[in-house]
């Protein structure tokens, strides 16, 4: 591989020693299948040291699995470059148009930048400044409460700052990287269940949310059985309703 791309080399994070759920499966297998020629690495206990960083250790205590991944996809692609992928990620096609990129991202939201796909090259300057921004953070807070803020607010307040357009837009920041439309990378809406699968699709996250409570996740389950029954388009009719009440 050129010094001067991407590395075919794929990243995910499975800690906590437990067993991967089917969607997990399924979606790893799509990499195997889309993406034969590319390298993939599990990030784990066996690889990385829990103990390097305090926010870490304090998130894999809580047994917060989600946030421990936070911070080592942005360790990984930073030391290593390549792509990182949230396990719970399809792969369409081939990431290999995409690997002269400084590094390249997508929107979930108008308004907000994923990281459940992420490329970049070795020592890219966003990744540094985004890894930079765990040093001396914690994940507890005193009273012993957990601050469950996403990395996705984290990046994207980082990128309004550094002069990014929150508009859902293509967008390139010089020597930084690349902003896709959200139907590249998260075609999903999971407000409202719906999918935007288009011809430039490469992936799509469905938002399966291990971090959050059994509860919240039973509830986001009906939600999808739901639109799944009535579309997820009457659905965002209905939040539209409701709202203007």
């Amino acid at each position: 591989m050129s010094e001067n791309k991407i590395p075919k080399v794929i990243h995910y994070c499975w800690f906590g020693r437990g067993e991967k759920p089917e969607i997990v499966k399924n979606c790893i297998d799509s990499w195997n299948r889309n993406l034969p020629d590319y390298q993939i690495i599990e990030w784990n206990e066996e690889n990385f040291s829990i103990q390097s960083n305090e926010y870490v250790q304090e998130a894999y205590e809580s047994k917060k699995y989600a946030f421990v991944s936070d911070y080592v996809r942005v360790f990984a692609l930073y030391h290593s470059g390549g792509i990182y992928l949230d396990t719970d990620v399809e792969v369409f096609k081939s990431f290999d148009d995409l690997l002269h990129h400084e590094s390249f991202w997508g929107f979930e939201q108008e308004n907000y930048i994923a990281t459940s796909t992420i490329g970049a090259k070795k020592n890219n300057p966003l990744i540094k400044y985004f890894l930079d921004s765990y040093e001396g953070k914690r994940f507890l807070n005193e009273n012993g409460s957990s601050k469950q803020l996403t990395n996705v607010a984290i990046i994207s307040d980082i990128l309004k700052r550094k002069g990014l357009r929150m508009d859902g837009q293509y967008q390139e920041l010089q020597g930084i990287g690349v902003f896709y439309p959200q139907t590249y990378f998260s075609p999903y809406d999971y407000i409202n269940c719906q999918k935007f699968i288009t011809s430039n699709t490469y992936a799509m996250h469905y938002f399966y949310k291990s971090w959050l409570p059994v509860g919240a996740r039973c509830k986001s389950n009906l939600k999808r059985i739901t639109a799944k029954i009535i579309g997820g388009n009457n659905i965002a009719k209905l939040r539209k309703i409701v709202s203007r009440t």
